[in-house]
Order: structure tokens, then sequence, then C-alpha cells
């Protein structure tokens, strides 16, 4: 009984935590505190915004990979939480290690993950596709 409402409330717990990055993700507006205006001030905010597909691509995909590493060390923690109050009991603290092998082998795939994005997409947003050479030839 006591375990089914602890794992109630950190459900709860998660959820609110994701539904609060999510919305502070979507809803991001910098403070424009210089020039106060009444109307429609979106060109304004979204003015450092990428305008690529390829940079715009590599930054939505390194905010979900930084999500997933939340997640992966939220589950580290309830992993520890609940090897901390196993007292004894070999189901709990074998359910601990796994949870905590699991997010460690995660976070290494969403670190390679990220650095192969990183490498694929930002090795091709500043290719240049102007010839470099300004030599003429004289015949």
């Amino acid at each position: 009984m006591k375990t089914k409402t602890l794992k109630q409330a950190l459900i709860t717990f998660g959820a609110m935590l994701a539904a609060l990055l999510v919305f502070n993700v979507v809803f991001m507006v910098p403070a424009l505190a210089q020039g106060l205006t009444v109307g429609n001030d979106l060109p304004t905010a979204l003015a450092g915004a990428p305008t690529d597909i390829r940079a715009l691509a590599q930054l939505l995909l390194n905010y979900l990979l930084g999500f997933l590493g939340l997640i992966a060390v939220i589950f580290i923690i309830y992993a520890g939480f609940l090897y901390v109050t196993a007292a004894g009991e070999d189901d709990n603290i074998g359910k601990a290690k796994k949870i905590i092998m699991y997010s460690i082998v995660g976070i290494i795939v969403i670190l390679a993950s990220a650095a192969i994005v990183n490498f694929a997409l930002g090795s091709t947003s500043g290719a240049s596709t102007t010839p470099t050479s300004s030599t003429t030839s004289t015949l």
C-alpha cells in the first residue's frame, strides 16, 4: 500500500516536472524590459531564432536529448531512493541496480547520439556552396 502511493506521487511529480519543462521550452520569450510596447512582439522575440532548417533541427534535437538526459537522471535518483529504502529486500535491491544500470546505458546512448547529431548537422550547416578559389587563368 505504501509503495503504491509512493509510485503515484513520483509519477505525478514527474508529470508535473515534464509539463513545466515543456511549457518553459514552448513559451520561452526573452525579457523585453527596455522597450515595452503593446501589440505583436513576436518578430522581436524571435530575432535570435535560427532560420536555417539544419540549425533549427539541431536545436530541437539538442533540447529533446537534454530532456531525455534529465529523465535518465531522475531514474537514477529514483533507483537510489529505492536502493536506500530497500531495507535488505533482495527484490528491491535488484530492481534498483537494474534501473541504475539501464539509466547509465541510456545516458551513454544519449551522449553518443548528441555527439552524432551535433557533428552531422554542425558540419553540414557551415558548408559553403561557392568555390573558394579565386584565381583566374590567362591564356
